[in-house]
């Protein structure tokens, strides 16, 4: 059993930067692909960013080269930086865990709560 704790959300200004951290319980979190996923109001749960337990990243086009994510397997914890957010990043952010690849909603293992990210224009 993986538990996820996600923090650091919240209300910024488009161009502005923000960063979530997720942190998971269980000796096997450095066994899982970690990642993001993200739902807006009236939209469906989307995949974001994930990482490999190696340390190997894969995102989805709309984040490249805005978004990064990170892990430490010594502290359980996986981070999302967000940089040059739009209005259109808004939404819920949950961090998911999942022993193959994180890049679709049916592979996933374990679900955070989830914490929201707001995008002022």
């Amino acid at each position: 059993q993986v538990q996820l704790v996600e923090s650091g959300g919240g209300l910024v200004q488009a161009g502005g930067s923000v960063r979530l951290s997720c942190a998971a319980s269980g000796r096997t979190f450095s066994s899982y692909h970690m990642g993001w996923f993200r739902q807006a109001p009236g939209k469906e749960r989307e995949f974001v960013i994930g990482i490999s337990w190696n340390g190997y990243s894969y995102y989805a086009d709309s984040v490249k080269g805005r978004f990064t994510i990170s892990r430490d397997n010594a502290k359980n914890t996986v981070y999302l930086q967000m940089n040059s957010l739009k209005p259109d990043d808004t939404g819920v952010y949950y961090c998911a865990a999942s022993k193959a690849s994180v890049a679709v909603t049916t592979t996933v293992d374990y679900w955070g709560q989830g914490t929201q990210v707001t995008v002022s224009s």
